[in-house]
């Protein structure tokens, strides 16, 4: 393994996050909040704990509130707040009954209350009440996951199988006032999709929705189809929002990171969205090409790739990344990392994985073959092997991923 260039990555790596935590994001949009009445806070989503922390420090004090987070995320208590952790990216029970101690703290408000409801990626599956069967939604979100559906497609879907989602939630609220916090998860930014838009109007229509579970072979039971047919709010009008990060904030930290360590940093989108190993390949042939030239370069790709699952293996879309990189990367002065800005890649401890020169020979002296280890869909076995892993724990923020190719020069 090149020692030097797996420890720029961690570098790097830990600078990146380090700038995207939503402290001072959420302090920021909460410098001209003014609440009339009763403030409850409720905060869903992986990044939960951490802007729950950061508003309490900045209001001083609520009259309840709720935080809905992941398995593992909770830091420690809150004042005046319930700390409830859940399923993802599966919703279970937890996140279930965890919904109803929101939509409980959230009922019979005055037009004189206020909701501050701090949301980040996650969202969808940990903050969720469904209108069919648990059961049925859970194998709903799994076969959206397998069959490759993207972040858009998944929470059309599951906006109109939810009594939170669409805009719902925010329904749920009135006549109180919302005021929302956002930490973006998703490209471009968009409200309704974040977290499936539980105080957003939803702008897809149950004809997009049925079109989406036609084209993917969904399989739905009548009750299932009927809430696809039934439309969510269209307007709002006790909502206001601010958006406080996104990938885009990721990839600026990671490029003055690598420019930090001697590379000159070249962005090459903050809105990739593809195949996970054909991110990796692609990352892989820029290396082939610029590997030798003398200099240190840094190409960086933000947003967030998709994985089809053909094998019963575990692994992350940033894990395939990397291993699918290795063959490229063979022989070369270059190295490929890529990781998931919360800290988690799938269903794994890893965030990410990392990849270089070395990787190749490595893996094929442990006895793996990159190409079968992706096609079975494990490439976090096949990354721990060989040292290829990238752990940091819950990071408290949830940004989209970021890839980097280093050269060395």
């Amino acid at each position: 393994m090149n020692q030097t260039l797996r420890a720029d990555a961690g570098g790097i790596v830990r600078q990146a996050i380090g700038a995207v935590l939503p402290d001072a994001a959420v302090r920021r949009a909460l410098a001209d909040f003014r609440p009339d009445g009763k403030v409850l806070l409720v905060a869903a989503g992986k990044a939960a704990w951490q802007m729950a922390r950061a508003a309490l420090e900045a209001v001083g004090r609520v009259d309840g509130g709720v935080v809905l987070t992941k398995y593992g995320h909770v830091k420690g208590p809150l004042p005046g707040v319930t700390c409830l952790e859940a399923g993802h990216p599966v919703p279970d029970q937890n996140s279930f009954d965890g919904t109803r101690a929101v939509l409980e703290l959230t009922a019979g408000l005055t037009r004189a209350d206020t909701v501050l409801f701090l949301l980040s990626g996650g969202g969808s599956a940990l903050f969720e009440l469904p209108l069919i069967p648990p059961d049925q939604l859970q194998d709903i979100t799994r076969q959206l996951l397998a069959c490759g559906a993207d972040i858009v497609e998944i929470n059309t879907i599951r906006k109109r199988l939810s009594a939170v989602k669409g805009g719902r939630f925010a329904l749920h609220c009135a006549p109180a006032r919302v005021f929302s916090i956002v930490l973006s998860d998703i490209l471009g930014d968009p409200l309704d999709m974040i977290a499936s838009g539980p105080a957003c109007p939803d702008p897809s229509t149950s004809a997009q929705a049925q079109a989406i579970a036609r084209r993917r072979g969904l399989r739905l039971s009548p009750e299932a189809w009927a809430c696809l047919a039934r439309e969510t709010p269209k307007t709002l009008d006790n909502v206001e929002t601010r958006i406080t990060g996104s990938v885009r904030a990721l990839c600026r930290a990671a490029a003055a990171a690598c420019e930090a360590r001697g590379y000159r940093p070249v962005l090459l989108t903050d809105r990739l969205d593809c195949e996970a190993r054909e991110a990796g390949r692609f990352l892989a042939a820029m290396a082939g090409t610029h590997a030798g030239s003398g200099r240190k370069l840094a190409f960086l790709a933000g947003g967030e790739t998709v994985v089809h699952l053909t094998g019963q293996g575990l692994g992350g879309r940033n894990q395939e990344i990397a291993l699918a990189a290795a063959p490229g990367l063979a022989g070369l002065d270059a190295a490929v990392f890529s990781v998931g800005s919360d800290g988690t890649d799938g269903p794994t401890d890893a965030a990410g994985g990392y990849a270089d020169g070395d990787t190749l020979a490595a893996l094929t002296a442990a006895g793996w073959d990159p190409a079968a280890a992706l096609a079975g869909n494990d490439a976090y076995h096949a990354l721990k092997a060989v040292d290829g892993l990238l752990v940091t724990g819950p990071t408290g923020t949830n940004v989209n991923d970021v890839s980097v190719l280093l050269i060395g020069g």
